[in-house]
């Protein structure tokens, strides 16, 4: 098992290459999909991947997909309640349209439900049902080795955002659900969908608990995350962005229209303004001739 960590505009690539077939979780976001590629092909030194699979179908979890069948010619394995949203390609369900970004069309040939078990690296995998961040997320769990590959459920300092209650449905509850589920395994390291690899467990869920708890005291504040994290990937992406284009650019995805709507009530200009001051006072950004740079 060969962890890729990516940063934040793709997410972590597993890649398996035990004595069976060769799999990898999880390809990254478009843009990086030739580096995905290049990094899969070293690392398989002269293997052909058979089995690319999706943890869920946020675009910086499945960006890559086309690109890797193309060159491996690889079976793809998604979460089964997305089949339908796959198979006719319903871009807003799918939410690359509403969080504008993008996402090559691609095929599946397997689905993955809450349930299964699954061979990968000679080790057996528990997959289990994740929703709060995403409905339909899975997680996969190795009761051998006692490894969690969390997705974006658990990261060492939080989790995803909670994208369903951006639009009224629910997500609190169901995020807490998974942290209390992940509690009840024994856990030895986890592999997040972004950030390093790590071992503190407890610590990273008294953090997430924690932080769940911060937003149902003011659910304004998982808005206000949203938005900040949304910019800011549009920003890794583009790099530069002109300040008269922001406002623009984000009711242009309606996942940001349904944030505002429902807890900022703020005119585009003044949304704009906003997201792009956040960014500016955590050093995230900078203006220089009135043009958005991203700054890591």
């Amino acid at each position: 098992m060969q962890v890729f960590e990516r940063g934040w505009l793709s997410s972590n690539n597993i890649l398996f290459a035990g004595s069976g077939k060769t799999v990898l979780v999880d390809s990254g976001y478009l843009t990086h999909a030739q580096q995905t590629v290049a990094l899969v092909r070293h690392a398989l030194q002269g293997r052909k991947l058979d089995l690319l699979v999706n943890t869920h179908l946020h675009s910086d979890h499945c960006g890559g997909n086309a690109a890797l069948r193309r060159e491996f010619g690889c079976r793809i394995a998604i979460p089964a309640a997305e089949a339908g949203k796959v198979r006719d390609w319903k871009e807003d369900e799918l939410t690359f349209i509403a969080a504008n970004q993008q996402c090559e069309r691609f095929g599946f040939d397997e689905t993955i439900k809450p349930g299964d078990t699954l061979l990968w690296g000679d080790l057996h995998w528990q997959a289990l049902a994740a929703p709060g961040h995403d409905p339909h997320s899975l997680i996969f769990y190795s009761p051998e080795e006692r490894i969690l590959i969390s997705a974006d459920a658990l990261w060492e300092n939080g989790f995803g955002v909670i994208f369903p209650e951006l639009e009224g449905e629910s997500g609190f509850a169901e995020t807490r659900a998974t942290l209390e589920l992940i509690a009840g395994l024994d856990v030895r390291l986890v592999i997040p969908g972004h950030g390093a690899p790590f071992d503190g467990v407890q610590k990273a869920l008294a953090t997430a608990f924690a932080r769940v708890d911060y937003f149902v005291a003011d659910p304004a504040r998982n808005a206000q995350n949203a938005i900040k994290v949304m910019l800011k990937f549009l920003l890794l992406e583009r790099q530069r962005v002109p300040v008269r284009e922001l406002p623009a650019m984000l009711t242009r995805g309606s996942l940001f229209i349904a944030a505002n709507e429902r807890y900022l009530q703020k005119t585009d200009t003044e949304l704009a303004e906003w997201a792009m001051g956040q960014l500016l006072r955590v050093g995230a950004a900078e203006v220089v001739d009135g043009i958005l740079i991203n700054r890591d």
